[in-house]
């Protein structure tokens, strides 16, 4: 095999990893370079192991991988963004955790996706930075769904074809977007969406991120915009996804503590 096979330098985040045998460690990454990699970490829960700081999930690290028999082997790691503001905050943690989620579930092994590996770790700086993290999370999802191939209609009924007008409407998850009053009424199943929540999942949809980044979103809103897209997302990506319950019991945790201090 020639050396240049066997040998690897990649920029890569890491998603998440799991402790085999003794002292080792599975190393789930996404690279810029190859996509999606599994790869080892050998000797990496050693106490005296150098490596370990520099793959803990959320990490965006410098690595050399090594083709070994079954897996690529990590043998250098450098820490280039530790996300130390993510890891220091349980709600931003859950967050993260959740769009590393859905990265995770449409990232290709061994096939290179710049653009996606670039949403990722701008999400993830915006994460890090955001004293409120709504807008960058609502951001990302809509971004993610245009490259899944998942993107929601809201300009148009998706079952009568016609334009949207404002007013109230509904959203149809098995349709993938907004039905007008008429049609919505005839499907059971159909997601009350407020003239409002359609305004600004529609801004969301189209802008750039400077133009959502600090737009202030009426809680009544928010929690529309929150079961229209975690139930859509959903159910594209086909089963219950893991980290929105955790991140409604964070929300929770959050709501009753701003309720006590106004007592």
């Amino acid at each position: 095999m020639p050396a240049i096979d066997r040998i690897r330098k990649v920029t890569a985040i890491v998603i998440a990893h799991a402790e085999y045998g003794e002292a080792d460690r599975f190393v789930r990454i996404f690279t810029l370079e190859n996509g999606k990699l599994n790869t080892l970490a050998k000797g990496v829960r050693k106490i005296q192991s150098r490596k370990a700081a520099h793959l803990e999930p959320f990490t965006h690290s410098a690595l050399v991988l090594a083709r070994g028999q079954s897996f690529w082997i990590i043998t250098q790691a450098e820490t280039l963004n530790a996300f130390t503001g993510i890891h220091d905050d349980l709600k931003k943690t859950t967050d993260a955790a959740y769009v590393l989620e859905l990265v995770d579930k449409i990232a290709g092994e061994n096939h290179p996706e710049p653009g996606l590996y670039r949403l990722l770790l701008d999400t993830l700086k915006r994460i890090e930075a955001a004293s409120d993290t709504f807008n960058a999370l609502h951001y990302f999802e809509f971004r993610f769904l245009d490259t899944a191939g998942f993107r929601p209609e809201l300009t148009n009924c998706v079952a009568c074809k016609k334009p949207i007008q404002p007013e109230d409407q509904y959203f149809s998850v098995l349709q993938g977007g907004i039905l007008c009053p008429q049609c919505g009424q005839m499907e059971a199943r159909s997601i009350f969406a407020a003239k409002d929540t359609l305004r600004y999942l529609r801004h969301f949809q189209r802008s750039a991120y400077p133009e959502v980044e600090t737009i202030n979103v009426p809680e009544n809103t928010r929690m529309e915009m929150q079961k229209i897209m975690n139930v859509y997302i959903a159910a594209v990506m086909e089963g219950q996804l893991k980290t929105p319950g955790f991140q409604r019991q964070i929300e929770g945790v959050r709501g009753r503590r701003k309720y006590n201090d106004i007592k």
